[in-house]
């Protein structure tokens, strides 16, 4: 397929440099993705769509930036975004990453990051990257969450998390009566199912194993966050959620940086965000599997 024209002056003008070609590539859910070679050889990821709402992307590359602060893990640098109210289309362009299998050494030295990275902490949980747009949501793909900071992480996950997204999947049909429910019980009793305080973590946000990328080298990128200062074992809890690289990643995290005592029981617990998040999206199963670890932790 042609390059657009509107495309590729939106990328010119994001990257500050001309395009020399360019070509289709998947996208994700949402999203439409391009491969692009740049003037001086250098190969970007381009994701673009028609609908994206202004700030999004800025919201994305302000994650990425904050991610890639500690050093910890790999993350794609942000080679420039499009993002305002200006006329053209609305970009974000990234460093492009030449895929390959995942080793047993990358897998370690994931799981090593990953305690790195959440131990560079945010000032609050619900505390959004610097530079990131000003407002109080979170984005996950279409859906944007209440996101306001909180000194607090089980108030800020019943409240900020569960209670609304089990409001739109009941509104949507995806999660039955007894569901919201069940997780109206796990909201009143969040506080002694939460485990002990923690500090807010510097979460990736959206971490599932199809937004962990292998590199050529075998070694890890972590894609597509909607990053947030977060309790930790939430970003475990989803990467367990639909196929993880591999159990040696949790056993170097432990290595690394010690979990606190019951965090193997409350991994359901963490997952019923994201099993909302699923059942709002895409119904199905989702709302039935969401409403059974509800019920585990409603008592």
């Amino acid at each position: 397929m042609t390059l657009p024209a509107a495309l590729r002056e939106a990328v010119e003008r994001a990257v500050g440099r001309r395009v020399a070609a360019g070509r289709r590539v998947g996208g994700g859910c949402i999203n439409e993705g391009w491969r692009l070679e740049l003037e001086d050889g250098e190969r970007a990821f381009v994701k673009t769509r028609q609908d994206v709402a202004p700030g999004e992307y800025a919201a994305e590359a302000a994650a990425l930036r904050w991610l890639a602060e500690p050093r910890a893990v790999r993350v794609p640098r942000v080679l420039g975004v499009r993002d305002g109210e200006e006329a053209g289309a609305r970009v974000l362009a990234l460093e492009w990453i030449e895929e390959g299998p995942l080793a047993a050494d990358g897998v370690e030295q994931l799981g090593r990051g990953l305690a790195r990275l959440h131990a560079a902490g945010a000032p609050a949980f619900g505390s959004p990257p610097p530079g990131a747009p000003e407002r109080a949501t979170l984005r996950i793909g279409p859906l944007e969450l209440p996101n306001d900071p909180s000194s607090d992480w089980p108030s800020f996950y019943a409240e900020r998390r569960l209670r609304p997204l089990a409001r739109l999947a009941r509104d949507q049909g995806s999660l039955s009566a007894a569901g919201v429910a069940a997780v109206e019980r796990v909201c009143e009793r969040i506080a002694d199912l939460s485990g002990p305080p923690e500090p807010p973590a510097r979460l990736h946000g959206d971490l599932w194993s199809g937004n962990v990328l292998a590199g050529a080298d075998g070694r890890a990128w972590l894609i597509d966050p909607a990053a947030y200062g977060g309790h930790r074992e939430v970003d475990l809890a989803m990467l367990r959620l639909f196929g993880s690289p591999g159990e040696r990643v949790f056993a170097a995290y432990e290595e690394e940086a010690p979990l606190a005592p019951g965090h193997e029981d409350r991994v359901e617990l963490w997952q019923l965000f994201p099993l909302l998040v699923h059942a709002v999206l895409f119904g199905g199963h989702y709302g039935t599997a969401a409403e059974r670890a509800a019920r585990r932790y409603a008592g």
